[in-house]
């Protein structure tokens, strides 16, 4: 019965916001090049029509996810939202959300708020849906709009997530989207080429400046030198431009702070670079750069958010397992890319019990807006209610309709 009268308060909700969506639709459709002047600001050329794309085809299946998950009616959600992919994360922890949410406030990131603004100044003329941006510092917003609303989403660090839950009351629900190492994985029966290619794609989408981008690429001895020829060959052949340029390849680095923590890191295991570590700090443009080393150097990873391939060597899997096991990438455990041939499921199964995995292609290209996604590492993501933490892949209709006024 109680199935039942959630489908009926959310069948009422979504239809009489389902036209709002459509409209919305049909307008980023029509529109794509006012919305990719606002993204080019902060994105390349080819990452912003990719994100228009995965942004269309996502909210053209949202109706479908939220019947298919029926979560139930939300007064109010306060939304911090990330300061990359502006359209698609307005998207998901917005557009989507509204189905099934009566009133929906957002903070922009400041790294991107006049991009923010703009973009939702565009689309709320056209949706007139109850979504609104609050300009305030974080600490008024956490107590003007977090602290009182039933459901708090945050993008972001780990620790700025923790500082938030912790002024909320058990009766809210807390989701929280953090960051993984993303390990790309190489075995032995890799293919190399087709290897390269993904690698290149994954790491230099928006110029590297995405949390889906891989920050640490293992690959099997027995090909390591001839897939590091390969990779070196192909990087070389990469296209500095500006971001309104269609060929361009990559692009300056829009966050100040990526600039400095990657150039202190390129100092400091400067030994280890075989191509790259140019950065201009006055044009914000950083060389895309490999850096070659072996798993028992121990090379500290870090979340470059820039064009960084960090290639680690290692001889057999147990090392390989013996790494991911370590608290800094259990802790981060979120997605996983396997290239191999066959003969490699054990490896498959052992990845999957803490990431979602992709096999031969990219996580970009497995990650679907209207499913969940993500790992069980807790500053990679999870959900807080009441009192419980829980960490696996997140989709917040799925999460609502599995914990909201649920017991604890």
């Amino acid at each position: 019965m109680v199935n039942v009268n959630i489908l009926e308060r959310n069948s009422s909700l979504m239809e009489r916001r389902r036209s709002s969506i459509e409209k919305t639709i049909e307008f980023i459709k029509r529109n794509r090049s006012d919305i990719r002047d606002i993204l080019t600001e902060v994105s390349t050329y080819r990452t912003a029509e990719e994100e228009i794309d995965s942004s269309i085809k996502t909210l053209e299946k949202g109706y479908d996810e939220v019947r298919r998950n029926q979560p139930p009616d939300i007064d109010r959600m306060s939304v911090f939202m990330p300061s990359n992919v502006l359209l698609y994360s307005y998207v998901l922890y917005l557009l989507i959300p509204s189905y099934y949410t009566k009133e929906i406030e957002f903070r922009s990131s400041s790294m991107v708020s006049p991009q923010a603004k703009r973009l939702h100044d565009l689309l709320k003329k056209v949706h007139e849906l109850p979504i609104t941006l609050l300009e305030l510092s974080h600490r008024k917003y956490i107590r003007e709009s977090a602290m009182k609303s039933d459901v708090v989403v945050f993008t972001g660090t780990y620790q700025n997530a923790e500082n938030i839950k912790f002024q909320l009351s058990d009766d809210q629900l807390f989701v929280y989207f953090g960051q993984g190492v993303n390990p790309f994985i190489l075995t032995e029966s890799a293919y190399i080429e087709h290897s390269a290619e993904d690698l290149i794609a994954a790491r230099m989408f928006n110029s590297g400046q995405d949390c889906m981008g891989p920050d640490a690429i293992y690959v099997h001895r027995t090909i390591s030198d001839a897939f590091i020829h390969e990779l070196l060959a192909k990087v070389k052949q990469l296209k500095y431009g500006s971001n309104l340029d269609l060929t361009a390849d990559y692009g300056k680095i829009h966050y100040t702070s990526t600039l400095e923590s990657v150039g202190q890191y390129l100092n400091q295991h400067s030994a280890f670079i075989r191509h790259g570590g140019t950065i201009d700090y006055h044009q914000k443009v950083l060389q895309p750069t490999v850096l070659v080393s072996h798993i028992t150097d121990k090379l500290p990873i870090d979340e470059y958010f820039s064009p960084i391939f960090n290639v680690i060597i290692y001889d057999q899997d147990e090392q390989l397992k013996s790494t991911l096991q370590e608290g800094y990438f259990l802790e981060r455990a979120m997605g996983a890319s396997l290239y191999c041939g066959d003969g490699s499921d054990e490896l498959l199964s052992y990845l999957q019990k803490k990431h979602v995995v992709s096999v031969n292609q990219t996580l970009f290209e497995i990650e679907d807006g209207n499913s969940p996604f993500g790992g069980y590492g807790p500053m990679a993501n999870y959900a807080s209610y009441r009192g419980e933490l829980h960490i696996h892949p997140l989709l917040l209709s799925k999460v609502l309709h599995d914990l909201w006024g649920r017991e604890g």
